[in-house]
């Protein structure tokens, strides 16, 4: 049975190839604090605009790793690392992105991303990935 969220997530496509991808106008007029949207689709991979705030829930992606870049405001990512026995969801380690940074959050760890203000990110991953995660 699905877990139902509170997030909206478009995971049609909306730029095909050679089209202008228009981030700041899509990410300015988000209709909801955990928004989700694929953008453009790049060989077997999309690319996605989240704009967030809030605490998504732990999940991980058992087959594809992710990645995250922040255009605007800060994202936490809490991991759970399956090499670090002292990590777990109640104390995880974090990584901190403010905008131009990224990361790549590899295949089958444990992350909740989170972001204490409005945050404008862009994720990379397999057109396979459910953004809601496993």
């Amino acid at each position: 049975m699905a877990t139902e969220y509170s997030y909206l997530t478009i995971l049609d496509t909306r730029y095909k190839a050679l089209e202008v991808v228009e981030e700041k106008l899509i990410s300015d007029s988000a209709p909801h604090p955990w928004y989700n949207e694929t953008l453009c689709d790049v060989n077997e991979s999309v690319v996605r605009l989240g704009v967030v705030k809030g605490s998504y829930h732990w999940h991980n992606h058992p087959k594809e790793d992710e990645f995250f870049y922040v255009v605007e405001g800060q994202l936490l990512i809490d991991l759970v690392d399956p090499d670090d026995a002292a990590t777990s969801q109640e104390h995880p380690r974090t990584i901190v992105l403010s905008p131009r940074q990224g990361v790549v959050i590899p295949k089958g760890v444990m992350h909740r991303p989170r972001a204490p203000e409005r945050t404008v990110m862009l994720m990379v991953e397999t057109n396979t990935i459910q953004p809601t995660g496993n």
